[in-house]
């Protein structure tokens, strides 16, 4: 088997193949792939091998995939989007060295990622101190964000106990890559804006496509520009049972 991956001829062909393969564009959502191709083409490098030009053509075929199913993923999904960000940050960041603020945001984005993964939501990015997150169920929404605002709410930074606020919206956002757009987007931002510290807003579309039966829920006043007049805010927390 060594020979038979080290033999000149067979490495040669498995080249050519992977030659003749489509190379997708280089992409966000590649990193995990080319980290696994850069591993697969650290391996013995001074040697031919056969394998690595297999394996690497495997990764071209894989990326392309994605780019491809990328592109057909332009048209407008439904989701609910989630928006968060710090109530207070820039002030407490202005009296504080960089190295209480990196510990802070990391462990602030440790908090929500790990909430917002075990819900079943996906981070779009992080936004400073905020996160934009997108979710297909309304209910693992709600109960994510509720989540990352007590998880935060629980950390301690040299005595500065920092507090989440946040905002859900459902609608279908146009999906750009690996990221989301539209008007949809927008509703949600100006939602998050709207809450309070250690607050959670959500709009009555997200309301809607939830189990109400699961929160208590009470309407705010709110008016924001760019958003229809129609729209409902609801500030929620989950019950839970014991």
């Amino acid at each position: 088997m060594a020979r038979s991956d080290a033999n000149s001829g067979a490495v040669r062909a498995a080249r050519a193949a992977r030659g003749l393969l489509p190379t997708a564009q280089p992409a966000p959502s590649r990193r995990a792939s080319d980290r696994l191709a850069r591993l697969i083409n650290e391996s013995r490098p001074d040697q031919p091998s056969v394998v690595r030009e297999l394996g690497l053509g495997a990764i071209q075929v894989w990326q392309t995939l994605l780019a491809r199913r990328g592109g057909r993923h332009q048209s407008p999904v439904p989701a609910t989007i989630l928006f968060t960000d710090l109530v207070g940050f820039s002030t407490w960041a202005l009296d504080v060295g960089d190295e209480q603020v990196l510990r802070l945001l990391a462990s602030v984005n440790e908090v929500t990622e790990s909430v917002v993964s075990a819900r079943g939501g996906s981070i779009v990015k992080q936004l400073g101190d905020g996160t934009m997150a997108v979710f297909l169920d309304g209910t693992e929404a709600i109960e994510a964000a509720y989540e990352a605002i007590c998880g935060v709410s629980a950390l301690t930074i040299d005595g500065y106990r920092p507090q989440l606020r946040a905002g859900l919206h459902t609608g279908t956002p146009r999906s750009v890559g690996d990221d989301f757009i539209g008007v949809d987007v927008n509703i949600a931002a100006r939602v998050a804006d709207a809450a309070g510290a250690g607050e959670l807003l959500v709009s009555d579309a997200t309301l809607q496509s939830a189990d109400a039966s699961r929160y208590s829920s009470r309407r705010r006043r709110f008016k924001a520009k760019g958003v229809p007049r129609e729209l409902e805010v609801y500030a929620v927390v989950p019950r839970y049972d014991d």
